[in-house]
């Protein structure tokens, strides 16, 4: 498998794929955004492609922010989108609590938004937030009592996460009733800094590893978003683009999904990383390689442009 520049297509053969495509998913950080910086010319490629007549979901693997909140930062940074086109793993893991029926308590390590939304859904948790270590690891072990109404643990972003909350968490997770979930399995953050930025992947492992589990998944690559665009929004995976900036999670998820796959480089991944992913021996790996790529989304706006232009109706159905 290998990745192929989509702006050396023919022309003709760029009017074919966008014909083939309904629905664009596009991660966000890395892609629209770095931070609270919006990557030149992502807003305006986005109204190109409504322009075309293409449906646009914003999928974010950040857990930090409610549904609104993510509403109001893509308003913010100058995208036009409703609530249903704005998919974060804090709402998508409520609406998985919904999916199995869950209703009860939780132990939540996180932040606010992960919190608001698992409360709009009937489950409530622990206060969250700093959980100082003020005493000896025999007393601090000693002194905790499990709180015997807690039947599930949450594991998203948390800023404040530490010794106390593994112990906490991992101490529910010994009963296997318990119900272990991840919002997200990122390492790091696409931040524009040279200084590593851990993510939630970092939590869920430390955790899974003392538990002695695996988390049930939410986020991207894991294909329960795929299972709430066709139930709740009809999305037809064969005629499905996904734009991404990390292989092993935007690309996996479009590899897994059956979506097509475009790689920009503006955040996590190189284009080093990919000539080597497509070189590996662990077919698993291949599957991180995209069907295209581009430096940046705004190098797509050209040749969006050209199709409206030249042949105005050649991109509807």
């Amino acid at each position: 498998m290998s990745a192929t520049l989509l702006s050396s297509l023919p022309f003709e053969e760029f009017v074919s794929l966008m014909q083939s495509i309904d629905t664009i998913l596009t991660d966000c950080d890395g892609v629209l955004w770095l931070e609270n910086f919006v990557i030149d010319g992502s807003p305006e490629t986005i109204d190109l492609l409504r322009k075309m007549g293409k449906k646009v979901y914003f999928v974010t693997n950040n857990s930090t922010k409610n549904r609104n909140e993510f509403l109001g930062k893509l308003e913010k940074m100058g995208f036009t989108a409703s609530q249903d086109e704005a998919l974060c793993t804090s709402y998508l893991t409520a609406c998985y609590f919904q999916e199995i029926g869950f209703k009860g308590k939780a132990y939540v390590i996180g932040e606010k938004g992960l919190c608001e939304e698992l409360q709009k859904v009937g489950i409530t948790h622990p206060e969250i937030g700093p959980d100082v270590v003020n005493t000896g690891l025999v007393d601090l072990v000693g002194g905790f009592k499990k709180d015997p109404e807690i039947r599930a643990v949450v594991i998203g972003f948390d800023l404040h996460y530490n010794f106390v909350k593994m112990l906490k968490a991992c101490s529910y997770l010994k009963d296997p009733n318990c119900i272990f979930i991840a919002t997200n399995t990122d390492e790091r953050f696409p931040m524009n800094t040279e200084n590593v930025v851990p993510g939630t992947g970092c939590i869920v492992a430390a955790v899974e590893k003392c538990a002695g589990r695996n988390a049930v998944k939410i986020g991207k690559p894991n294909d329960f978003l795929r299972e709430v665009l066709i139930k709740h929004h009809n999305v037809d995976p064969k005629r499905t683009l996904m734009i991404g900036d990390r292989g092993n999670t935007d690309i996996l998820l479009g590899t897994r999904c059956g979506f097509k796959t475009l790689l920009v480089l503006t955040g996590v991944t190189s284009l080093e990383e990919v000539h080597e992913w497509q070189k590996s021996d662990d077919p698993e790996v291949r599957k991180w390689v995209p069907d295209y790529y581009l430096d940046r989304l705004k190098d797509l706006s050209g040749l969006l442009n050209k199709c409206i232009c030249s042949t105005p109706d050649s991109t509807s159905k």
